[in-house]
């Protein structure tokens, strides 16, 4: 038993050898949890900044140019004033993402409450802006209405007073959850590719075969194979969790991150293991990467970190069940952000420890039927 245990440390010492000899491996790494998580965090913001905006103001009263005032940096840029003429064009050319009509008459209609229209013209390929933004201009001109009808009539008091708290990301800002999303995204990825690339690169350069006359076993050297490559993949989780998301991004970890990196470590048992499993399947680095890109994405898309579970079909959820990543996003989830405890993710350790279990005998399986051994 002991000379086992020797024998796999020492072929993930030689794996780790390997890898500090791929310097192109290594810029992969490095940034993957740098540059990668911060461009993700800070580029694709789900906010409204510096959106083009224009009016047709046909009403020109002191109402109207209060709206337009309401309109200011960061969220929108500067409202340009045009004519009714030149909104066909400006919406055609991409010019404006908004484009607001105010009608003649509107503020004494206002004053009158006979119920007037606001036009709000939207370019609704800037499908994230439109939607956003939709929402905003309605607050934001509400807001003024209501703030202007002050001096003419006393306030009504309603029924219901509506009181809204932010939970976990009071502010909403996106930065908060892109980086710690991006994490998650970079941990499957690379600790895929990194074990499936170990094997492929014993394959091409003839050091299976020397393995293999050598008192080892098939499980020895997937399990070095496994360790050493989650254990690199650990540490830079580790270093960027630090230094990137807490430090540079000033994102906020509510939960424990010593839990966060033991559900991290038993996700890497089951991502690692797929990866085998890949590299057994594959020939070349070629082949390997596009069985990558066939599984990483369905992975990334449909685990929870970009679209929430439960708005995908009841049958992508049953099958998603099945494959660790979804338990770990619910699991990073619940203890980054909402600060959760063992108590409440012991059930996703326990889905993530049993598909990492059934992951690893299929890999092991297969691995030794393309050496041709059954030890």
């Amino acid at each position: 038993m002991k000379k086992r245990v020797k024998n796999i440390y020492y072929l993930g010492i030689k794996e780790l050898q390997s890898l500090c000899r791929d310097k192109i491996m290594l810029i992969l790494i490095i940034y993957s949890f740098t540059f990668a998580i911060y461009i993700k965090a800070t580029a694709a913001s789900s906010e409204l900044n510096k959106v083009p905006i224009a009016f047709i103001d046909e009403d020109r009263s002191i109402l109207s140019a209060r709206i337009i005032d309401t309109f200011y940096e960061p969220r929108f840029l500067k409202p340009i004033i045009i004519q009714h003429d030149k909104l066909d064009d400006g919406m055609d050319s991409g010019k404006y993402t908004f484009v607001i009509n105010i009608p003649s008459s509107f503020e004494k209609n206002v004053i009158k409450n006979a119920n007037p229209s606001i036009q709000v013209n939207i370019d609704a390929t800037r499908m994230s802006q439109a939607g956003i933004g939709a929402g905003y201009i309605g607050q934001m001109i509400n807001d003024e209405v209501n703030l202007f009808l002050k001096g003419f009539k006393s306030e009504t008091q309603m029924p219901v007073e509506l009181v809204t708290r932010m939970k976990f990301n009071p502010t909403l800002d996106s930065i908060w959850f892109g980086g710690i999303m991006e994490i998650i995204s970079q941990i499957s990825m690379l600790s895929i590719i990194l074990s499936g690339a170990a094997l492929i690169r014993e394959r091409e350069h003839g050091t299976i075969e020397h393995l293999l006359v050598m008192p080892l076993t098939p499980f020895q050297i997937m399990l070095s194979k496994i360790w050493s490559m989650g254990l690199v993949v650990l540490i830079a989780t580790a270093f960027s969790l630090q230094i990137v998301i807490e430090e540079i991004l000033s994102v906020p970890i509510a939960g424990s991150k010593t839990l966060f990196l033991f559900g991290t470590m038993l996700t890497l048992f089951s991502t690692t293991s797929m990866g085998i499993f890949m590299g057994t399947i594959a020939r070349t680095m070629p082949q390997l990467g596009l069985l990558i890109i066939l599984t990483i994405l369905p992975l990334q898309i449909l685990s929870g970190a970009i679209t929430p579970f439960e708005s995908m079909p009841d049958f992508i959820q049953y099958m998603m069940r099945l494959m660790p990543t979804s338990h770990f996003v619910e699991m990073a989830q619940a203890i980054l952000y909402r600060g959760a405890g063992l108590e409440v993710v012991w059930g996703n350790l326990v889905a993530i420890t049993l598909i990492g279990l059934s992951f690893f005998l299929i890999s092991l399986i297969m691995f030794r039927k393309s050496l041709g051994t059954s030890s």
